[in-house]
């Protein structure tokens, strides 16, 4: 015998709404909503943001220079430093207090590429500028460079290299006066590099980018624990003000583990003078599954 499906009776004046078709209605209209603004759109959802259709000149390559350098500190690996090739794509969106926050794709490069080797990758990344305030809030993630394992071995070969060396360092200039990096000196440029990231993320803002111009004043100690510990001073060349800032920069690092950075610098146009600290596992979260 097969059962007939009735059907159900139409509700009467007075009844209270069936439970059933209401959350279809609301299931319905997020639906809705969900097409009208897709994941992933990059839109922000606060409130009091408006898209800038002529964000200002330069903030696209500002913002992905600021995602580099926090990205080169929380990867801590000096055999795998980055830096920007072409921003692709991006967004900008300001609100009252005229911040800005900027989504966009970039290619980037190995600081130091080999030859016949290919060294383009890609990042996106979300940058937070809180108006003239410095320390960008962060979110990137990028495709990887190098194999992990080649990585790892160029990492500790360098380490090996600073811990065998008879004479703790004591450099006096990078590079020299002709602009020449010594071929030996180059592995003490780029973990000084990785060092100054940190450095240069954390005095960023929206309108002011660094570059490290020169290194100085290096000096290696001998501790009792395996992790590299040296001293150094850099210039930080200050885009667009065209100063050069003296900042002295302590790093300890060990091949796989977190950097620890402490710095300060003597700021030029003012008497006020920067300092701070941070270790690489400590600062706000960024994706480096694909690094």
């Amino acid at each position: 015998m097969q059962l007939r499906r009735q059907p159900l009776p139409a509700p009467r004046p007075g009844d209270p709404y069936p439970a059933a078709p209401l959350l279809a209605l609301l299931l319905l209209l997020a639906l809705q909503g969900a097409a009208a603004a897709p994941a992933g759109s990059g839109e922000p959802e606060d409130s009091g943001w408006r898209q800038d259709a002529e964000p200002p000149r330069g903030l696209l390559s500002q913002a992905a220079r600021a995602a580099l350098h926090f990205f080169n500190f929380r990867a801590s690996s000096p055999s795998a430093l980055r830096v920007l090739a072409e921003v692709q794509e991006g967004r900008a969106w300001i609100n009252q207090k005229k911040e800005y926050k900027v989504d966009l794709v970039f290619t980037t490069e190995l600081y130091n590429p080999e030859e016949g080797k290919e060294h383009l990758g890609k990042c996106s990344a979300r940058v937070f500028f809180r108006n003239e305030k410095p320390r960008p809030a962060i979110n990137i993630t990028c495709t990887r460079l190098i194999e992990k394992k080649t990585r790892q071995e160029e990492d500790y070969q360098l380490y090996k290299y600073m811990k065998q060396l008879k004479n703790l360092l004591d450099v006096v200039s990078i590079p020299d006066s002709h602009g020449h990096i010594d071929p030996s000196l180059r592995p003490i440029w780029d973990l000084a590099f990785l060092g100054s990231s940190y450095v240069m993320w954390e005095k960023t803002t929206q309108f002011l980018h660094y570059y490290m111009a020169q290194l100085s004043s290096v000096k290696q100690w001998k501790t009792n624990e395996d992790a590299i510990d040296f001293d150094y001073t850099v210039l930080l060349h200050e885009f667009s003000t065209q100063e050069m800032i003296p900042c002295h920069i302590h790093v300890v690092w060990y091949p796989g583990k977190p950097l620890k950075v402490k710095y300060h610098c003597q700021e030029l146009q003012t008497p006020e003078e920067a300092s701070g600290t941070e270790e690489a596992s400590a600062v706000a979260p960024t994706e480096l599954s694909n690094f």
